[in-house]
């Protein structure tokens, strides 16, 4: 069994993470797209998510709520989606600071109606032009959502052997 890593160790691999899996360009097609292949990952694996893509501005550019979901899911979404446009970091990693500063949302002026401290959420970063959007799962553990939105980005994007955060990794 693996053995749990510590918030360093977990900060530098989210750090890699969101390093490798960019963008050179992102559009409502491409989130299309990468919306109905991360849907056909969800099925084969049989895993019950919402996802969602959204520009920065709010829109929502793809959704899919699969069966054996809730509403309270679309909420977690709304959530995580807000953590990752105000931080321009995946939500994991937001999670991550906090725990490694020992701080609170309230300590950071963030009502937990508005914003989620939890896994699942990926920021849509282009390589020449900053974060763009967000890309959100929600159905799982937290940390889960996280995995399997980074191996499908990794799978979609063509990127070899990028490292990952389990379960097991964050106690």
């Amino acid at each position: 069994m693996d053995s749990v890593k510590t918030v360093e160790e977990i900060m530098s691999v989210l750090n890699m993470q969101e390093e490798i899996l960019q963008f050179t360009h992102f559009t409502n097609e491409d989130a299309l797209e990468l919306g109905n292949y991360i849907l056909q990952e969800a099925h084969k694996k049989d895993i019950h998510v919402v996802i969602s893509i959204r520009r920065s501005n709010g829109a929502v550019v793809y959704q899919a709520m699969m069966d054996g979901t809730v509403p309270d899911n679309l909420y977690w979404v709304e959530r995580k989606y807000n953590t990752v446009i105000r931080e321009e970091v995946s939500s994991l990693s937001w999670f991550m600071r906090l725990k490694k500063t020992e701080k609170t949302m309230a300590d950071k002026f963030m009502d937990e109606n508005v914003y989620a401290c939890a896994g699942g959420a990926f920021p849509i970063r282009l390589e020449e032009g900053g974060v763009i959007g967000a890309i959100i799962v929600s159905g799982m553990n937290h940390v889960q959502d996280h995995d399997f939105l980074v191996r499908c980005l990794s799978q979609y994007l063509h990127t070899d052997e990028i490292p990952r955060i389990r379960k097991s990794d964050v106690n």
